[in-house]
Formats: C-alpha cells, sequence, structure tokens
C-alpha cells in the first residue's frame, strides 16, 4: 500500500472520472461543448426586457484592432447637433475664448485681441501632463467696455482656420476643475 493512499484503494483508473458512468475528463468536456447551453434566468429576462425574441446577439466582425466593428458603429450612430456655446453676458473684462486653434499661443490671442483694445493678460488653458492646449483660453481686457467691444468684433471671427467662440467668462468664485 502506497503511503499517500492513507489506506483506501481508488475505485477509479488515471484519467477516469469520479462521476458513475466512467466516463474520461476528456470525453466529458466534448460532450459538454456540444449540448447547447441553457441560458440563465437573468439571461432569458435580459432576453425578454430587450426584445431580440430571446436571439443571441451576432457579434460583429471583428477586424485589426476591431477597426471593423467601430467604423460599422460610426456608421449607425447618427450625427449630433452641434452645442451652441452657452452666451454668457459680459459682466467683467475677463473674457472666455473657445473654438481655438491647437496651435495658437498666448502671443497670438495677445496681437489678436490688442486690435480691439488694451490686453492685460491672455492664457491658453493646456493639459498639465504634456502642455497641449485644450482648445480654450481666457483674456482679460483692460475695461468692460472693451471685454465687450471685443466680443462684438471678434465672435465667430476665422483665426488660424477656426471661427472662434468669444463670450465673457464665467465668475471665478468657483475652484477651476482639475486634470
Amino acid at each position: 500500500m502506497n503511503s499517500h493512499s492513507y489506506g483506501r484503494r481508488q475505485r477509479h483508473g488515471r484519467g477516469r472520472s469520479r462521476r458513475r458512468g466512467g466516463r474520461g475528463r476528456f470525453e466529458d468536456q466534448r460532450e459538454r461543448t456540444q449540448a447547447p447551453k441553457q441560458k440563465t434566468f437573468w439571461q432569458r429576462i435580459a432576453a425578454f426586457i430587450g426584445g431580440n425574441g430571446g436571439g443571441q446577439r451576432k457579434p460583429a466582425p471583428q477586424g485589426r484592432n476591431g477597426q471593423q466593428q467601430q467604423q460599422q458603429q460610426q456608421r449607425e450612430r447618427e450625427p449630433h447637433p452641434q452645442r451652441k456655446p452657452e452666451s454668457i453676458e459680459v459682466t467683467s473684462p475677463r473674457l472666455y475664448v473657445g473654438n481655438l486653434s491647437f496651435d495658437a499661443t498666448e502671443s497670438d490671442l495677445f496681437e489678436l485681441f490688442n486690435g480691439v483694445g488694451h490686453v492685460q493678460n491672455a492664457e491658453v488653458v493646456t493639459y498639465r501632463h504634456n502642455q497641449r492646449s485644450k482648445g480654450f483660453a481666457f483674456v482679460s481686457m483692460q475695461t468692460v467696455d472693451e471685454a465687450k467691444r471685443a466680443v462684438d468684433e471678434l465672435h465667430d471671427k476665422e483665426f488660424l482656420g477656426r471661427k472662434l467662440v468669444v463670450s465673457g467668462a464665467k465668475s471665478s468664485d468657483r475652484e477651476p476643475s482639475r486634470d
């Protein structure tokens, strides 16, 4: 008697299942893959609610890195209507400049707004980790009247290939969002 058997003799041979019928483990796996799987209770409820008649979803043909699936989803998706920027009344000399070209620099903005009035400060908002522009900026003018004139003259003006959105900046009471 082997020391590892602890006095019990194995009733089944090597590679045999402990279940009745004595089928080998590989035969058992083959049968499991061939038999149709029954849906779980939750799968049946989801199919009922989803309205696909209990049918299973067909997987989209998978291309390289999922390109075909992404292209199919883009075709199915309806284009979103462009959201009009929120028009903020100019109550302070600080202005918001949106739809800004990613190539625009603070000196470009300084020159553009200097044609309308005296500019105190121009800052392009960038990502911290790579210093790339987020596509908007803030410009501080000398007076509120100059800021209003800048909005009238520069809103919807073409600048570096894009139409600018110029409006009054929201109050700076709130903490700026961190990324």
